[in-house]
């Protein structure tokens, strides 16, 4: 006789897989409470079942998570979701609100920070001139370092001895000085040698000049600056170099690209997403920096305020005034360092 198959009992069992896993995930028990949890993935739900028993929930979710408040169809109240509290967060936020109040109320009723002498000495000619000549101080030092540090990186990458040798005796000696005896080295190197003279190297000079006339104190404090700023801009740009994967290299080499093209073209422009971040921040240091001349007499910011208060008396209120000058300056240098991070990580994952 006959023999017929039911497709329930194995005879459509690939069929019966793959309703099973068409099928929707099982809704969470009747009366469960639901709790969410914000993670990086998105919200993840925990069950906690109350009772054995299985609701129906209308489809698209539980009542709930539409704010609809009808009944499951057992006739049992919808899942109450509950948000995780951190109460916390609120504990430290209300602490530091108030700390910040108080600071606050401290600096602008108390009468000793005389913030009328401040709005008075802010924008003076002699500050402004101070602030012009602070900033031109950083940008020489900073242009003539990271030139003088981008060589000293490469010759610190080189495989040749003696110019990796002295790149490298170069950055340990000008990062062991503090950046004040250098400036009062080369400010003072008129004791050491008088007069110098430019000619054939251990042969005749052609012609000399006094010390004195071709360092000056401006081109002392510069010097000074830039040639501390080589040896640290030495080491950013090499780790910025020794970041792009040595295959970039290769690639270009296998084109037939020369070498210096391969360098700007395609090597620094990957290494600067790596100079940039610490390079800003040599710039920031670099201005705060600047106040060190003041030794030499030079007219910067901090050298004019004091000038300003030995001769007012109001010491506070004029350090107020380079400290409100100084914050403005490195806020903008911050907000164009954050720029230029952003332009130099195009593309990155």
């Amino acid at each position: 006789m006959p023999v017929e198959f039911s497709g329930t009992d194995g005879g459509d069992t690939h069929g019966a897989a793959a309703k099973a896993a068409k099928a929707p995930p099982p809704a969470p028990a009747a009366g469960a409470r639901v709790r969410t949890h914000r993670g990086y993935g998105g919200n993840r739900v925990l069950l906690a079942s109350t009772t054995a028993r299985t609701a129906t929930l209308p489809a698209g979710g539980a009542p709930g998570d539409r704010g609809d408040a009808r009944e499951t169809g057992t006739g049992e109240p919808p899942p109450k979701v509950v948000t995780t509290r951190h109460p916390w967060r609120w504990v430290a936020a209300a602490g530091i609100a108030v700390l910040l109040a108080m600071v606050a109320s401290a600096l602008i009723t108390n009468p000793a920070w005389e913030w009328e002498v401040v709005g008075e000495y802010l924008f003076a000619p002699s500050v402004l001139r101070a602030v012009v000549f602070t900033l031109e101080l950083t940008a020489l030092g900073i242009v003539f370092g990271f030139l003088l540090g981008t060589v000293l990186a490469l010759m610190r990458l080189s495989r040749n001895p003696l110019l990796n040798s002295v790149a490298w005796g170069y950055i340990a000696l000008f990062r062991s000085v503090p950046l004040i005896l250098q400036l009062l080295f080369w400010y003072n190197l008129a004791l050491l040698y008088p007069r110098i003279s430019f000619g054939v190297p251990f042969g005749p000079a052609f012609f000399d000049i006094g010390t004195m006339d071709l360092i000056g104190p401006v081109t002392a404090a510069a010097l000074g600056l830039a040639l501390h700023q080589a040896a640290y801009a030495a080491e950013i740009v090499r780790a910025g170099l020794l970041s792009v994967d040595h295959g970039q290299r290769e690639a270009a080499a296998a084109l037939g690209i020369p070498r210096t093209r391969q360098l700007f073209r395609i090597v620094l422009p990957q290494a600067m997403r790596s100079i940039v971040p610490t390079a800003g921040n040599e710039i920031i240091g670099l201005v705060k920096g600047t106040s060190v001349v003041y030794i030499m007499a030079l007219p910067e910011l901090f050298y004019q305020v004091q000038v300003i208060y030995n001769r007012n008396g109001r010491v506070i209120a004029l350090l107020l005034v380079a400290t409100i000058w100084y914050l403005v300056m490195t806020s903008v240098m911050s907000v164009a360092q954050h720029y230029i991070e952003r332009y130099y990580g195009r593309g990155r994952a």
